[in-house]
């Protein structure tokens, strides 16, 4: 097809702020992961499917299934809907110790 770009499971897309390999980052209404380094306003690989280890609001408890959402102020993932962007389920429990700041997430990779 002479009007292909690319598959869609990455985009490159205009880091908002800078990123390391592994970071989540918000574009518009576009969610993934980074997939390298990036200053800000460089542009990055950025994955958008797949299940990924993110940082997490300590002392929030995750249940399996339960819907996460980031919050681009703190640039971590929450369980808190208010103001925040869907971008997937956990797919395991986590514990809501002040020290459990990692959770697993499946990212829907729509918007």
């Amino acid at each position: 097809m002479k009007n292909f770009v690319q598959p869609g499971n990455t985009v490159t897309l205009t880091a908002p702020y800078a990123v390391a390999s592994g970071d989540g980052l918000l574009v518009g209404s576009i969610f993934g992961v980074a997939a390298g380094t990036a200053a800000l306003g460089e542009p990055v690989e950025t994955v958008l499917t797949g299940v990924f280890y993110l940082t997490k609001i300590g002392s929030q408890a995750w249940t399996a299934g339960a819907r996460i959402y980031w919050d681009d102020t703190n640039k971590r993932t929450t369980n808190v809907a208010t103001s925040n962007t869907l971008i997937g389920v956990a797919t395991d429990a986590v514990a809501g110790g002040a020290g459990d700041t990692i959770g697993r997430v499946r990212l829907n990779a729509s918007f």
